[in-house]
């Protein structure tokens, strides 16, 4: 009789626990003739299938094994592949079973033997790790079947002290690319710059710290002296790490201060040490909570994803190191396989180099948390991101949850488009305007010549507040969410792109003070600058844009599947006069001062924003010029056309 059956233990690296055991039965007639077996007549293959079984688990409690034996089988599974299974998943094949036979001088003693398969799914190897066993079982005075315990079941050439040892060789991580496949993310030969305390006296270490920092052209470089003072008498206070290369450091400069250290080095890197961190996150030593959730796949020493998209793609990125099987005696060791080391693949964004750091050289200083974002409308890829170094990690541009103050001008003036008004309608601005008993006034310095009854468009040319809150009753909070969707606003962080995003919410219910505050960017709506820059956008395009960064099929098809949900599509109608409408911000209305110097500006459209909360006011503008839209956000600032305005001037290059 010819009989195979396979288990198979889940690897611990992806579940950490014994996986439910799967078997097939297959039983191959010794002749055309012969009745079909039946699985019960065979109970000592039922014992070779469950101890194939136990083998498979780990759990040996319930195997065909003396009690003593189980004992021992639990200790010596561990302690013989316990390194291996920490890896790998092993499936094992019942492939053969011999006839019952009387075993030798045991009188009532009934024998078989079974042969073993063991295969091990290495893992990032095409070849897996194959070798037989073989257990012999006996059936005592028509007693159960038990098997009889060997350490060699479990692995070839064991003897008597003989373990499975794993040595795993590092792997080269995949690189983070960016547009046209460049290279943001790779490692760096780089220097770890920093004051050295054994290098010189005590009383060196602040003037030398601090000429460190002016010459790393530090913020603050007193705060950097402040560090080495309170570290060590012998430490090395590293204030920087940059790549070896890197030109925008001068090195002959930092190597004369005496007490500098430059220790080579090499890290994942981009080219600056916090390259768009917010987002794509770091490298380094695997904490002991990555370490934990890894299930024996990530050791203490590893350089793993720590944050971002580093961590969150680590397993893509991290690769598998070459391994090498080798059965350990003492200090004999004897090589049972090997495989070569799988390098990391790369994780593709939509990140152009340029404008990122472009992007980041304008936020990056700002002394309150900022964001940048950068959108290709007619792609939706995600240009730059960049969050000021005052977000302290976090990504503001693409997580931040603020009033988009009367940037959000632009999703009212599609809503009373759409409720059938013109941009040629006649719309009250008035000083103030009370509505239910709460007065709103316009931003201080509204200009006196746009008071009175004025066209729709120069209200939101000039962002009369009053003007827009007089006409709230011709649209809904639900027509406002309608059209917001349209402009791919309010879809807070349900589509998912595969980084961290927060689309904005808009409500669909509100009345009175809330409603009229929701026409004009406050009240109850929120916005990240991402989905800021996805309006204008979508405005730009002339169809909703969904903001992609993470470059896969999956993730576009998903964004694809996004525009295909908006319950009302924007229109090419509605696009061109949502364009005019911010053309004449630009031309005579509150841009036309902080983007006046703006080289091609020709197609230059934008809008301003300031919205107020508990003591103070953010800051806000949108523009787009040609193939790009970008949304620019302070937390704290005067007002957007003073505060948020030269910066997108920068961004988009003045003359």
């Amino acid at each position: 009789m010819v009989t195979t059956m396979a288990y198979r233990r889940r690897s611990r690296t992806m579940s950490g626990v014994a996986a439910l055991v799967t078997a097939s039965l297959l039983l191959v007639a010794c002749s055309d003739d012969d009745p079909e077996p039946d699985e019960s007549a065979n109970p000592e293959l039922d014992a070779a299938a469950a101890l194939a079984e136990a083998l498979t688990t780990g759990e040996f409690a319930d195997a065909p094994l003396t009690e003593d034996d189980r004992t021992l089988a639990a200790e010596q599974s561990e302690e013989v592949l316990g390194e291996l299974t920490a890896l790998a998943s092993p499936a094992i094949e019942v492939t053969w079973s011999s006839s019952v036979y009387e075993e030798d001088d045991a009188e009532g003693v009934l024998a078989a033997d079974a042969a073993l398969t063991w295969t091990w799914d290495i893992p990032g190897s095409d070849e897996d790790w194959s070798y037989p066993s073989s257990v012999h079982l006996t059936s005592a005075d028509d007693g159960p079947w038990l098997a009889q315990w060997s350490r060699d079941l479990l692995a070839p050439d064991l003897g008597e002290n003989g373990v499975v040892t794993v040595e795993q060789s590092d792997a080269e991580r995949g690189d983070i690319l960016g547009r046209d496949d460049e290279v943001l993310v790779t490692a760096r030969e780089v220097y770890r710059i920093g004051i050295d305390k054994t290098y010189i006296e005590s009383d060196q270490w602040e003037d030398d710290a601090i000429a460190l920092g002016e010459a790393l052209e530090m913020e603050d470089p007193q705060a950097y002296a402040d560090r080495v003072l309170a570290a060590g008498d012998r430490a090395f206070v590293v204030a920087t790490v940059v790549p070896q290369d890197d030109p925008d450091t001068d090195m002959g400069s930092v190597r004369g201060i005496e007490g500098v250290n430059l220790v080579a080095d090499e890290r994942q890197q981009g080219p600056t040490q916090y390259f768009a961190y917010s987002i794509l996150g770091g490298v380094g030593e695997a904490t002991s909570e990555i370490i934990e959730g890894s299930d024996g796949a990530i050791e203490q020493g590893d350089r793993v994803g720590v944050s971002g998209l580093q961590l969150a793609y680590d397993e893509q990125l991290r690769g598998f190191g070459g391994l090498t099987i080798s059965v350990t005696s003492g200090d004999e060791s004897t090589e049972v396989y090997t495989s070569e080391a799988v390098q990391g693949e790369p994780l593709r964004t939509t990140f152009d180099l340029e404008l990122q750091q472009r992007a980041e050289q304008i936020v990056d200083g700002l002394e309150v948390p900022a964001g940048l974002v950068a959108i290709e409308p007619s792609t939706g890829n995600v240009l730059a991101a960049s969050s000021s170094a005052a977000s302290n990690g976090w990504s503001t541009a693409t997580l931040g949850q603020y009033a988009p103050g009367s940037t959000f001008k632009v999703v009212t003036l599609l809503a009373l488009l759409r409720a059938g008004m013109s941009l040629d309608d006649t719309v009250s601005c008035t000083e103030n305007l009370t509505v239910s008993g709460r007065e709103f006034d316009n931003y201080p310095g509204y200009p006196e010549s746009s008071i009175g009854d004025i066209p729709l468009e120069e209200a939101i040319a000039q962002s009369c507040n009053t003007a827009l809150m007089s006409v709230r009753d011709q649209i809904t909070a639900a027509d406002l969410a309608d059209a917001a969707a349209s402009l791919g606003l309010g879809r807070g962080e349900d589509v998912a792109l595969g980084y961290p995003v927060w689309l904005g919410s808009v409500p669909t219910e509100a009345e009175g003070t809330l409603h009229a505050a929701d026409l004009i960017g406050q009240g109850q709506v929120l916005a990240s600058p991402l989905a800021m820059a996805g309006v204008a956008a979508s405005i730009s395009a002339g169809e909703v844009v969904t903001p992609v960064l993470v470059d896969t099929d999956e993730y576009r098809e998903g964004a694809a599947q996004a525009v295909e949900d908006v319950p009302t599509p924007l229109t090419e109608t509605e696009a061109t006069l949502l364009r005019q409408a911010m053309r004449a911000v630009v031309t005579d209305g509150t841009a036309s001062q902080p983007l006046a110097d703006v080289t091609d500006n020709g197609d230059l459209i934008a809008k301003t924003g300031t919205a107020e909360y508990d003591g103070g006011t953010h800051a806000w503008m949108i523009a787009a010029r040609g193939d790009v839209a970008v949304a620019v956000f302070l937390e704290e600032g005067s007002d957007g056309a003073g505060a948020a305005g030269p910066l997108m001037a920068e961004f988009l290059g003045s003359s």
